[in-house]
């Protein structure tokens, strides 16, 4: 019997496992680990932890409207496999194969390491399938033939249209009800139960309707109005998508061929690139320890986190992010650029709270924008980008529409002012450019 282990994978059709094991033909058992370390220090009760339960919830439900079971267990993968697979060792119901969709960051590649130990200690073969990008990195490499990886985005976004087009990655139709239904009732102890009730997590809404209403209604204007928030048509999937409820090839198959959608598709690549660059670049996740941060500071952080800087579209930004986990991309912008440059912290703070932070949260995501704002990296913005929050502001938000929706004491403002720091602001914009610009020369060229 094959097992099938759920990660960002959240679904129960288009799986590139699910091709794999339907092709195998032979039963299958299902489970889900909730990962201890993943899950620490209560992020069960923040955004991005909510949205992750609650699409477990949601492809819960699917496997039970299936007829289906989807074994779950609460702890460290290695652990968890590994007593799976003792329970079942010698039985009729014997695992012969476990059977992964690849994942890219450190942690997720030792994750794997030990989850391939104990599955060959126990006799049985450890598969990991590509799954979560449109481009497969190894045919690409052979498609452009380059020496080396692309670094900028620009010429990787040119080639993987070209690519796309000479090998099309198209959405599976094989779902859970064409697999062979693996049963096995192991012995789930007390150590694996999840010390939160699962029942509390309502499950995720549905992508589908979101999805066709953008493509009907808003993927024309996105190109030109994404950078105006309070206006942004946009497609309201991204958590779904990074929880893995609905497969990238979807999103690419059904917006291609739309006129028009040619700069949400480029958000697309742009996703591909940064996992692209988690796979080739060495230093990728770790390029706070190539440069030299010492000389940034955590002061002011505590007041980014809360909207207390004294910057309008800066406070306002952060504190509809912690009520409700969403934050347009423009914003993202100009509070990561504010926190690295203007305020000089490094720039793991800020990523680190939005991992815990954003509804829609992916670690090698959430890692590239924060190293294009930070001027960290191979494809970053230069050193002296420092985006000026209140110009910004004024022209994407010109009538204070998201100020005066989250800063309710500015409601009554001018157009006029209500962009403009407050009096009490933790640092003057014009001085603390000047001095990021100084600060991150040295960091970037070195001394």
């Amino acid at each position: 019997m094959k097992l099938f282990i759920h990660r960002k994978d959240l679904r129960t059709e288009d799986l590139a496992a699910f091709d794999y094991l339907h092709e195998a033909g032979q039963p299958v058992l299902h489970l889900l680990i909730l990962d201890s370390f993943l899950l620490k220090k209560d992020r069960e009760k923040e955004h991005s932890g909510v949205n992750f339960l609650r699409h477990v919830s949601r492809l819960h439900r699917q496997y039970d409207k299936a007829g289906r079971t989807l074994h779950m267990a609460y702890g460290e993968p290695h652990e968890v496999l590994s007593h799976l697979l003792k329970s079942l060792k010698g039985s009729e119901q014997e695992i012969d194969e476990v059977v992964v969709h690849r994942d890219f960051t450190p942690y997720a590649r030792e994750r794997d390491r030990k989850l391939k130990q104990v599955t060959e200690d126990q006799g049985a073969a450890f598969t990991s399938i590509l799954d979560t990008l449109m481009a497969d990195p190894e045919r690409f490499a052979e498609f452009t033939g380059k020496d080396g990886y692309y670094k900028i985005f620009a010429p990787f976004h040119k080639k993987w249209l070209e690519y796309l087009a000479h090998s099309p990655n198209e959405p599976s139709s094989v779902t859970l009800a064409d697999l062979q239904a693996g049963e096995a009732n192991p012995d789930w102890s007390k150590k694996f139960q999840p010390p939160f009730d699962l029942d509390e997590y309502e499950p995720a809404d549905e992508w589908e309707q979101k999805l066709e209403d953008f493509l009907k209604d808003g993927i024309r204007e996105y190109g030109d109005k994404r950078d105006y928030y309070p206006e942004l048509p946009a497609s309201g999937v991204n958590p779904h998508v990074n929880a893995g409820a609905v497969s990238i090839r979807e999103l690419y198959a059904r917006a291609i061929r739309l006129d028009g959608s040619e700069e949400w598709v480029r958000q697309l690549a742009f996703r591909d690139f940064y996992l692209y660059l988690a796979i080739y670049d060495e230093d990728y996740f770790s390029y706070e320890k190539k440069y030299d941060l010492s000389g940034l500071t955590k002061e002011h952080f505590e007041r980014w986190a809360k909207g207390e800087t004294g910057i309008p579209v800066i406070d306002a930004a952060m504190r509809g992010l912690n009520e409700t986990g969403l934050m347009p991309n423009r914003l993202r912008i100009l509070c990561a650029m504010f926190l690295t440059k203007n305020l000089q912290c490094p720039f793991t703070l800020g990523e680190n709270y939005f991992r815990r932070k954003l509804l829609d949260y992916d670690n090698v995501q959430n890692r590239g924008n924060w190293l294009w704002c930070a001027s960290l990296g191979a494809n970053s913005s230069p050193y002296f980008r420092v985006v000026n929050p209140v110009t910004q502001s004024e022209k994407y938000d010109p009538n204070g529409e998201h100020i005066r929706q989250w800063l309710p004491e500015l409601k009554d403002e001018s157009v006029k002012t209500i962009h403009k720091p407050r009096k009490d602001a933790i640092v003057d914009l014009k001085a603390s450019r000047a001095a990021a610009i100084e600060t991150y020369k040295s960091i970037v060229n070195g001394p």
